[in-house]
């Protein structure tokens, strides 16, 4: 087992925080574990409608795949600097990385330099947003309300309970003694680990489990991810008849179209399930675009629809 050393000071400094650019990585490694060790089970859902649409796509993982094995290159998913940044915000700041920082993790992960580092970077970045889009921004309101409902409820035990309340709750491969944080690694990493007055970026996770992650590379801002509570509820199938007070918001044909958008569907897609005629339904869907309620892809000659985080409220009614 692994010991993280705090001083007061790491204490102080200690945060919680969710990323989107993390969840993205973390999936696509979900993706690319062809021997089914992390989260085949819990995501199956999402596997299966991901698999489909990225082949879809014939969208080329390479430039980030190879950056996932058989660890996760520090500079792709670092410590988020807010606690709920934006994915435009660190894909920002993983453009701006110190050339010399990203060689020091190819060197960590036996990889080699890249040649043109601003070209090779642009290949990354270029590969994240289009599997974001693809791949997780579809579902991520679902996926931030999991997320945002950990950070409540860790907030809530650190107030009532300081922090060995809140470590003891984190995760079974966790322990907290004596200003020391236990950490039970794959790895079997063992040792002490100094945090050195930086502090301890405590990020929940829809995608990391069943695994506990810990990126502690200096210079970045030392970072534990742990699977957030509630995560097997994400893809839990929901009713498909809307709720009479969404109905009486915006009608029922558009009420029905939120309702059965449980998954990115597209116009003809939609059409079917609801029975509106397709012209109809590309009505309905664009007065819902329109008013906030619904974000589009394109995949090929498609159009996917996907609910927002507003739309995902109104129809969960909270």
């Amino acid at each position: 087992m692994l010991e993280l050393e705090f001083t007061t000071e790491d204490l102080a400094l200690s945060r919680l925080a969710i990323s989107p650019l993390w969840e993205t990585i973390a999936s696509l490694r979900v993706l690319s574990d062809t021997d089914g060790h992390d989260g085949h089970t819990l995501h199956g859902p999402w596997l299966t409608a991901v698999r489909h649409r990225l082949a879809r796509a014939r969208l080329d993982l390479r430039p980030v795949t190879e950056l996932l094995t058989p660890k996760i290159a520090a500079f792709v998913a670092p410590a988020p600097l807010t606690s709920a940044p934006d994915i435009r915000l660190e894909l920002a700041a993983l453009r701006a990385h110190p050339v010399e920082r990203i060689h020091a993790d190819l060197d960590t992960l036996g990889l080699p330099r890249y040649p043109d580092p601003a070209a090779a970077v642009d290949r990354v970045v270029t590969t994240i947003e289009a599997y974001w889009e693809l791949a997780v921004a579809p579902y991520w309101p679902r996926i931030r309300a999991v997320l945002e409902a950990d950070v409540r409820h860790r907030a809530q035990l650190l107030s009532t309970g300081g922090s060995r309340r809140l470590f003891a709750d984190l995760d079974p491969g966790l322990s907290w003694e004596d200003g020391r944080l236990g950490v039970r690694l794959r790895s079997n990493r063992t040792g002490t680990f100094e945090l050195g007055g930086r502090g301890l970026v405590l990020g929940p996770s829809a995608f990391a489990w069943p695994r506990v992650w810990l990126l502690a590379t200096p210079p970045w801002q030392p970072l534990l991810r742990y699977p957030a509570r509630g995560t097997a509820t994400i893809w839990e199938s929901r009713p498909a008849a809307p709720s009479d007070a969404l109905t009486r918001v915006v009608g029922r044909p558009k009420a029905r179209l939120l309702t059965l958008l449980r998954e990115p569907a597209t116009t003809t897609q939609l059409a079917a399930l609801a029975g509106l005629t397709v012209g109809g339904a590309s009505q309905h869907l664009t007065a819902l675009r329109d008013a906030g309620l619904l974000r589009t892809t394109r995949l090929g000659r498609s159009i996917l629809y996907a609910r927002t985080e507003t739309a995902e409220a109104l129809v969960a009614g909270r």
